[in-house]
């Protein structure tokens, strides 16, 4: 299976997050790829290659203009202020408050486009976003042009991002921009399937009123867990999108006979979608040792993941999201990978 990586994606390296009332050291860091690699290269899974630049207008394609435009200048407007440390939001919009006008100083516009203050922006986070996104957009192209299956070591990852607000260690949503640069490229319809603890937020508001693009996500039910407002079974779309939204909310300690139904669900449901590509959010979270989430899959489980997206006979890419029990991600994502080509 090819992969596609790029060096820039180390880039976006957080001093600290605020988890559970503390300011800790990010979950989410560059060692969650190099520890990928390490394995896709033991295990010999194919050739990695650099992605190439694809510019902004694929990003734009699902996201708001003046959003991509924020991200790209917000480091320099922060530091214009003499600060070098992480930008994090210490205000939100709420419920009431204007959201028709965007504020002009850095700290009010940052606070209208996070969603939450555990995901700081740095230095090297656009050069790192914009090179996740292309290495997205450079696995879909691969597909697109014949290729079965391709994985994009995206970091960071994205299924949190939204049309216009960024969080959850996302900034630009990978595998939505993948997404509708294959439906651009001549795909009638696109499944995309998140299997990734928590749900994608993201991914679901752009697409969520599209009968072209499914989605479909299991998850840990945001009654109990993040991003808490978005997620529940009951949300199936909208408009021309009614019916092509499915959420598999779960409880905690699910393990792999409750988890593997629910996918079986999902599967089925694609299935009878009929698409011409999927696009999978790869999140590896849903891990019994993961220090920020509460399923039960062990190791041994994820081949069986990747032969049962196999089964489906469309061809994939594959897009990192979450997976936080660093040492055991390499192992883990690369063990879905390994299950899909084998099947």
């Amino acid at each position: 299976m090819l992969t596609v990586y790029s060096e820039d994606c180390r880039l976006h390296h957080g001093r600290a997050e605020l988890n559970e009332g503390q300011l800790v050291p990010c979950f989410e860091n560059p060692s969650r790829t190099d520890i990928v690699l390490d394995r896709l290269k033991a295990v010999d899974l194919g050739e990695i290659v650099a992605p190439r630049d694809f510019g902004v207008v694929p990003l734009k394609r699902v996201h708001d203009a003046g959003f991509v435009d924020f991200l790209a200048e917000c480091w320099d407007l922060w530091t214009a202020q003499g600060r070098d440390w992480d930008a994090i939001p210490f205000t939100f919009g709420k419920r009431g408050m204007r959201d028709d006008r965007i504020p002009k100083d850095i700290d009010g516009r940052i606070a209208y486009y996070a969603m939450d203050a555990g995901t700081p922006l740095t230095a090297g986070t656009w050069k790192a976003a914009t090179a996740s996104a292309n290495c997205a957009l450079t696995a879909a192209e691969q597909v697109a042009g014949g290729l079965k299956s391709a994985f994009a070591a995206c970091r960071p990852p994205g299924h949190h991002a939204s049309i216009d607000y960024y969080g959850g260690y996302c900034f630009l949503n990978n595998a939505a921009i993948a997404a509708q640069a294959l439906r651009d490229n001549g795909a009638q319809r696109v499944s995309l399937l998140d299997v990734d603890y928590h749900h994608g937020n993201g991914t679901q508001s752009i697409f969520y009123d599209r009968a072209d693009v499914q989605f479909l996500s299991l998850h840990a039910d945001p009654e109990v867990e993040y991003p808490y407002f978005l997620g529940h079974a009951d949300e199936t779309g909208s408009g021309a999108g009614e019916g092509f939204n499915h959420n598999f909310p779960l409880p905690w300690g699910t393990d792999w006979e409750r988890w593997s139904a629910a996918l079986e669900d999902a599967c089925r449901r694609i299935q009878g979608y009929r698409p011409d590509v999927l696009v999978v959010s790869l999140g590896l979270d849903t891990f019994e040792q993961d220090p920020i989430s509460k399923f039960t899959l062990s190791s041994d489980r994820y081949p069986l993941v990747g032969a049962r997206l196999a089964a489906l006979k469309v061809p994939t890419v594959f897009v990192l999201e979450g997976g936080y029990a660093v040492d055991d991600l390499g192992v883990n994502a690369v063990n879905v990978l390994t299950g899909f080509e084998d099947a």
